[in-house]
């Protein structure tokens, strides 16, 4: 109870008005500030040729020192919810693409019991939360599972589909979402793009994060810039003026003479008085 507790209130930390605080960026790691939560990664690949295998996903999670998402009650679905809504807001270009969580059936374990009851988490995991689509899972061939993620989709039988979790093959490329450990000293994230042409390389386009002391101090200086531009101009201008009216004072001094003499001599005698 005081985990699901606590997912909330780091969702109300994250979510002001139904909206995410902080953008999430695709393979941008959130944190929390509490140190308590989880943290996550949306990997979202915008061509079709780069997104993965359900195996491929776990590999790429575990490199990083994370696993596969797995869920572990409502309050966490809904802050990934939160998080993905936040990432397809508009403006950033990202639309339909479902995700692989770390939910499914391994074929090689011979056990018995019904369908459902044989899906188990990737990590371990020993949490029973479940959300699946209306009719889901189907089974058959279809083992690992997959968050839907399709906005532009009208709703189905089972009403709408996004959000709601679904069987697939194995080998189909989907999108994913890592889970890591709490860190012990988040800082805000700064995004860098990384674009990487590696053949096998499960991470490109994916656009990672750098953490540090600088980034915030970015997030301050850039602003100011334009208020900083304004002072010079008119600091420039000041100052110039300021030199003309030096010069002008100068031109005009009485310690210089500004009489003309004639150099030719003047006939005094033609003079009257």
């Amino acid at each position: 109870m005081s985990r699901v507790v606590s997912l909330l209130l780091g969702a109300a930390l994250l979510c002001g008005h139904g909206a995410f605080c902080r953008r999430v960026v695709s393979g941008q790691k959130v944190c929390f500030a509490d140190f308590k939560h989880p943290c996550y990664k949306m990997a979202y690949f915008h061509e079709l040729s780069s997104r993965v295998s359900f195996q491929e996903a776990r590999l790429a999670c575990e490199s990083e020192g994370g696993v596969l998402l797995s869920l572990e009650n409502e309050a966490e679905q809904k802050l990934i919810e939160s998080m993905l809504q936040n990432l397809t807001k508009p403006g950033t270009g990202i639309s339909d693409g479902d995700f692989w969580i770390g939910l499914w059936r391994n074929g090689n374990v011979q056990t018995s019991g019904a369908c459902p009851d044989l899906y188990q988490w990737s990590d371990g995991s020993s949490s029973q939360y479940r959300n699946w689509y209306t009719d889901e899972p189907s089974c058959g061939s279809e083992k690992c599972v997959v968050m839907y993620h399709q906005p532009t989709a009208n709703p189905g039988l089972g009403g709408p589909y996004l959000y709601q979790w679904n069987d697939d093959r194995c080998n189909m490329k989907h999108n994913y979402i890592c889970k890591y450990e709490p860190e012990i000293n988040p800082t805000a994230p700064v995004e860098k793009p990384y674009l990487t042409n590696q053949p096998g390389d499960t991470q490109q386009n994916v656009v990672v994060t750098e953490a540090g002391i600088i980034p915030n101090l970015i997030y301050v200086v850039i602003p100011t810039i334009p208020l900083l531009l304004l002072i010079l101009v008119a600091f420039g201008t000041c100052c110039f003026q300021m030199l003309h009216k030096s010069k002008g004072r100068t031109k005009t001094s009485p310690n210089q003479s500004t009489l003309w003499i004639s150099k030719s001599s003047r006939k005094e005698s033609g003079m009257e008085v």
